[in-house]
């Protein structure tokens, strides 16, 4: 009896042989760029245990520039993570360990591969069947979400990439959902003079703003900075450094709100949405040609000048990280309709937390929109190494004096200019402002004087 039970012992021995764990390899954060050391785990897309294969989204980190998200190298196992949610993470670190494949090639150089979230021009592949599957760690992550295989969506985008709107539209196929349309913030414009309530009658009573109950936790709490918080104070503090020169004026936008609303519709049958702000920022960068030294940057120790050739214009954006300003590139190249094009991206990628850093660097001039959120003069602190800052106020229906002495409701919108009075002059930011004013006021002439 015990000579039978002896070849199956063998068999089992033989077999434990052939299975075997493939080496762990630490999955390491490896340099992201622009001196960054540290950055925030804002979101893991794993937990120990997970299968992951190339190219597979670990995790999302924010840095004190932008929000990246790290993908995997190689297939296996994950089996730990080195942080917590919002935890901070060290370059040059363990992120993960993963059981590699004991087939798969272990490569010890490099361990991570990062990229913007939603990059403009890249994208990560995930292998399918057989063949690669172009799409960014955003769209898979949502994928993810709603148990959407890739392979089964059909890419819309650029050599077959899926796009957001491609998971969205299989997801309302499969529940007969409506998608509802992209929330988008823009200046709002005062209702007409002839909508205005008549003499004697009282307005009607608004109900209040609903505002969350602020909930009373008996405690103080300390928390540390982090992310764009703790980028802000280095900012700011380098800011105090720069003598500011203030200077306001008023725009009146009655021709320009009238453009707008002869475009909009058809911005919107482009699938754009046109808000004043592509106005603003073209008018400005029609200025900068005039002034170049409003589109400069000075060294550390304001010895040198250095006047920048791209119009990269900043719009300071209020998300739920915080301030951020991403830029529109070489905006003396573009169109206002192409303006508004980069702008709905930025807005988007804003909304969502997932600016890059591509984004959010580079600026040369700045605008910002506190008008949207209520207000009409500001005193904009200026972004360094920029020289020059505008905040815009909301746009409001006044009385205004016409050509022939009569009163005439007019759109007005305050702006507010801040300057670096080391190396700008009153006078310059004055004529800048004025010219600026010039194209707003008669925007048929910016659209003539565009070179």
């Amino acid at each position: 009896m015990c000579g039978k039970n002896l070849p199956m012992l063998s068999r089992r021995t033989l077999h434990s042989t052939v299975v075997s764990q493939g080496p762990i390899v630490q999955f390491k954060l490896s340099d992201i760029g622009e001196g960054i050391m540290e950055v925030t785990v804002k979101e893991w897309y794993v937990k120990e245990g997970d299968r992951v294969s190339q190219f597979d989204s670990i995790c999302e980190v924010q840095s004190d520039k932008a929000s990246v998200t790290i993908t995997s190298r190689y297939d296996g196992i994950i089996r730990r993570l080195y942080y917590d949610t919002d935890a901070t993470a060290l370059v040059g670190k363990p992120l993960v360990d993963i059981e590699t494949e004991s087939s798969s090639e272990v490569i010890q150089e490099e361990d991570v591969v990062e990229t913007p979230a939603i990059a403009r021009e890249e994208h990560t592949h995930q292998e399918i069947k057989g063949h690669k599957t172009q799409a960014t760690p955003a769209v898979r992550r949502l994928a993810m979400e709603n148990n959407i295989k890739l392979s089964e969506v059909v890419g819309t985008g650029k050599d077959g990439r899926i796009l957001k709107e491609d998971i969205l539209n299989f997801l309302a196929k499969q529940t007969g959902a409506i998608l509802p349309p992209t929330p988008f913030q823009e200046i709002q414009t005062p209702p007409p003079a002839s909508a205005a309530r008549p003499v004697g009658t009282l307005p009607a009573i608004k109900p209040p703003l609903a505002t969350p109950r602020p909930v009373f936790t008996g405690k103080d709490v300390t928390e540390p900075l982090k992310g764009f918080h703790k980028a802000m104070v280095k900012t700011m503090t380098a800011a105090l450094k720069i003598p500011h020169f203030g200077y306001c004026d008023e725009v009146d936008l009655s021709c320009l709100v009238a453009l707008r609303d002869e475009l909009k519709p058809l911005a919107e049958s482009r699938g754009v949405k046109l808000s004043y702000m592509p106005f603003f920022i073209k008018a400005a960068s029609i200025g900068l040609l005039n002034f170049p030294i409003l589109n400069a940057s000075v060294d550390e120790d304001c010895q040198n000048i250095t006047y920048k050739a791209s119009h990269n214009i900043g719009l300071a954006m209020d998300t739920s990280q915080g301030l951020l300003v991403p830029n529109v590139k070489n905006v003396q190249l573009l169109s206002v309709f192409q303006i508004a094009k980069e702008l709905n991206r930025l807005q988007t990628l804003g909304s969502a937390g997932q600016l890059g850093a591509g984004d959010l660097s580079g600026g040369t001039f700045t605008l910002s929109n506190i008008g949207s959120i209520g207000g009409t003069y500001a005193k904009p602190v200026i972004l360094p190494p920029e020289v020059a800052i505008g905040a815009l106020g909301k746009i409001q229906v006044l009385p205004r004096f016409g050509p022939a002495g009569q009163v005439v409701p007019a759109h007005i919108m305050k702006v507010s200019w801040s300057a670096d009075h080391r190396i700008i002059d009153g006078a310059t930011m004055c004529r800048f402002s004025n010219l600026w004013r010039e194209y707003l006021e008669n925007p048929s002439k910016m659209i003539l004087d565009l070179k």
